[in-house]
């Protein structure tokens, strides 16, 4: 009785273990998907409560991301803004920019927050591979840049 205990206990321990090392570590492939983007140095992060946020530079914007925890129902957010509002002509930007999220903007969309136009991406932490969180802060870096300065010369400074 007692070796089936300690079996069954041993079983627990190695189905534990077999758990705690193929969940992968969302932290650190953020840091060095990040590291591999960043430019002159430029990467930050803070940590508040179980809460990251990094902050980086890439091309002529700045990006940042949010990691709410590491459960399935917690959330990567990230996002970069590349216009200032209000805008000239806020209509037609507004319209332009709809168009965009339904041709060009993969997992990404644009979007506003606090009186800014960013392109932003969020999804759970559920199921989220290394090639996932690569995708995401490429897409919204890439995005971002190829677009702000075309954005800020045709709508910037109402």
């Amino acid at each position: 009785m007692t070796s089936n205990q300690e079996t069954l206990n041993a079983d627990e321990f190695t189905d534990e273990l077999m758990e705690e090392t193929s969940v992968p570590n969302h932290i650190e492939l953020i840091e060095n998907v990040i590291s591999t983007l960043e430019e002159d140095n430029s990467a930050m992060v803070s940590e508040t409560n179980g809460v990251h946020l990094w902050k980086f530079k890439y091309g002529s914007v700045e990006v940042f991301i949010r990691l709410t925890g590491l459960s399935d129902e917690d959330t990567i957010t990230v996002w970069s803004a590349v216009l200032k509002l209000p805008a000239r002509d806020e209509p037609r930007l507004m319209r332009y920019l709809l168009e965009l999220n339904c041709t060009s903007t993969f997992e990404a969309r644009f979007g506003i927050i606090n009186d800014q136009v960013v392109v932003i991406s969020t999804r759970t932490v559920a199921e989220l591979s290394p090639g996932e969180i690569s995708r995401i802060i490429t897409i919204v870096a890439t995005i971002a840049d190829d677009n702000d300065e075309a954005l800020i010369e045709e709508f910037g400074g109402a």
